[in-house]
């Protein structure tokens, strides 16, 4: 009977195989957010350094002022 509890706790324990591999599963799902979030935050510190009084994109703060703003120039078409 002694063999049969311990052969269930290394299977199906806190510490056993079905919970090893919960836990791998997990460490892995967490790998890719960590990787979609950091490539997140290297295009967003990118475009505030593009915004930045040191180095100022005129492209991009012209596609950000029409973006918030919603308006054109008085030479373009828009399209919808």
């Amino acid at each position: 009977m002694l063999g049969v509890y311990f052969t269930f706790a290394a299977v199906q324990g806190d510490y056993g195989l079905f919970r090893r591999v919960e836990i791998a599963a997990e460490r892995d799902a967490l790998s890719r957010d960590l990787a979609a979030l950091s490539t997140e935050i290297a295009e967003m510190e990118n475009l505030t350094r593009r915004l930045s009084d040191t180095y100022l994109d005129l492209d991009l703060l012209d596609q950000q002022a029409r973006s918030i703003l919603g308006m054109i120039r008085s030479d373009e078409i828009v399209i919808r």
